[in-house]
Parts: structure tokens; sequence; C-alpha cells
């Protein structure tokens, strides 16, 4: 198993290092890419550990980078607004991960129709990315073909664990409590694969400011399926959550992970990291277990 073999993603240009270099657009990405690649290429994120990724603006630095580079890997579905531009400008071959991923497409707001970008907040959705980088990675590198698609598999099983436990830890909530409400509707593919409904307060970090609006239906929501927790993003102020949490009665279940990793002496310092931390999360707030471990 390579699970934490990137554990800091930040560019680190080493010229005494002739692997092949490939980049990807977030930390996320790198980590996943990295546990393909193993030794055989050098795997790193244009983003840093912490960075909004939406609105991210690439610098000088990152375009001398990328005219380095051999592929580069990103995840689409609009999620990089400004890669379209930054890619055109550097004319490096690149990879689209989410491509065969089954989409699921944001229902409201001024985002409504469009894909939503998170896919790879589901573990089975990043059995699909591996597929793709392992396909990539052997056009780049046939002769360590056979290495990526073993730690292709090895991967993926990780993956399909982290699904797993997921599922049975939820097996026991009450249907009409099976909710995921958190401050970006960032976990759709997750709800969706773990059986779980979904409210949010805005659709895509993009926005940031709640309106009075957007509070008070995910208020309604929370009551009406009689919620016991809600969550926010790392990314992003807890704010307009706690307002929830106020008006509701529902526990703030704790603080998820989406955009990016962390340092490597942070909480999420790999992709298995935060998708298990996610999850963890999640089903001890909506199980209760936070309650009883608090409890005297």
């Amino acid at each position: 198993m390579l699970g934490g073999i990137l554990t800091a993603c930040a560019p680190t240009a080493d010229v005494d290092d002739d692997r092949p270099l490939v980049l990807t657009t977030f930390t996320v990405l790198a980590d996943i890419a990295q546990n393909v690649a193993g030794d055989h290429l050098r795997v790193e994120s244009i983003t840093k550990p912490g960075a909004e990724i939406h609105g991210y603006e690439p610098t000088p630095g990152d375009v001398r980078q990328a005219a380095q580079a051999q592929l580069i890997l990103d995840n689409g579905l609009n999620l990089e607004a400004w890669f379209a531009q930054f890619v055109d400008s550097v004319h490096v071959p690149h990879v689209v991960l989410s491509d065969g991923v089954e989409i699921i497409d944001i229902s409201e707001d001024a985002y409504a129709g469009l894909p939503n970008p998170h896919a790879w907040m589901s573990p089975l959705n990043v059995q699909s990315y591996v597929d793709t980088i392992a396909a990539a990675f052997s056009d780049l590198d046939p002769a360590h073909a056979a290495d990526f698609a073993a730690h292709a598999e090895a991967y993926k099983a990780d993956l399909q664990q982290v699904h797993d436990d997921l599922i049975a830890d939820l097996a026991e909530l009450p249907e009409r409590q099976r909710a995921l409400v958190t401050c970006e509707g960032a976990f759709s593919y997750l709800a969706r694969d773990a059986g779980l409904s979904e409210a949010y307060i805005w659709p895509v970090n993009a926005e940031q400011q709640a309106t009075p609006r957007q509070i008070a239906a995910t208020i309604e929501f929370v009551k009406d399926n009689d919620v016991p927790a809600v969550f926010c993003e790392s990314t992003v102020s807890d704010r307009a959550m706690r307002q929830v949490v106020e008006a509701t009665g529902a526990e703030f279940g704790g603080t998820l992970y989406v955009d990016s990793l962390s340092a490597a002496d942070g909480p999420v310092p790999t992709y298995l990291d935060l998708i298990r931390h996610d999850a963890d999360t999640i089903t001890a707030a909506l199980t209760g277990r936070i309650a009883e471990e608090d409890a005297p």
C-alpha cells in the first residue's frame, strides 16, 4: 500500500531529479497521483496546502514550472476556473480526471444545471480517477506501466475500504436523520454513495456570502428532517452555519476538508486521511457518538 507517500504537495523544484514531472491543479489530486506514480515520477501540486482552489490566481512562477512538466492533471467540471487560460499558455499535455465519472448537476441558485465539480469527494469516483491516472502514466512512462497498474489496484482497495466503512457506520441511522448539511454543496457525491439526502447553504465556495434566504432554507431543512448535526468546510467561515445551529438546536458536527490537504503535520496530509476524517466526523456526529463521548 502506497497511501501517504505524498504528505506535503507544495512545488519543490529539484534540478537533480530527472524523473518526468507531473503537475496537478491542487494538492488532493497530487496525493492521489503520487500513490499511482510511486517513485517513478515526480508529482507536484500547482497550489499549496490550505489553498482555496475555486478562485486561485496562477503566478508567473506557476507558469514557469508548468512549462517544465511533461503532463498536467486537472479535475475538470469547471472547478479550476483559472485553468483553461493557464494550460493554453504553457502548451503541456493534460488529462481531465473527472472524465468517465457519473456527474451530479447542481440544482440550485445561479449554478443550477452546471456539474457539481467535487467528484473526488466520493472514494468510488476516485477509483475512476486512479484508473485514468494509471493509463496516463503508462503512456508517459511505458517502462513502468506494470508498476503503475499494481499501485493503482492497491490504492483502489484502500478507497473501497473507506467507502465500506462509511456505509457500515451509517447502517443504523434512522431514515429520517440520514441527511448531510454543510456550508458548501461539496458532498453531493459522498451523500449519494452513502444514501444520505443533502442540504447546503451555498452551492460552491465562489459565493461564500450566505444570504438570509439561504440560511432560512437550511434552517427549515434541519428542522423538518430532525437533522442531529451540521458541518462546515475548512476553507470557509462557519459563521453562517453557526446561525443554523443556534436556530435549530442541532450540534455543530465538526470541520470537513474538501479542496485541500493540510501540511504534513496537519490533520489531513493525504487524501485517504481527508476522506477518512470526513467520513468519521460525519458518522460520529449523525449517529450521536459525539454526544455520548462528551457526556459525563
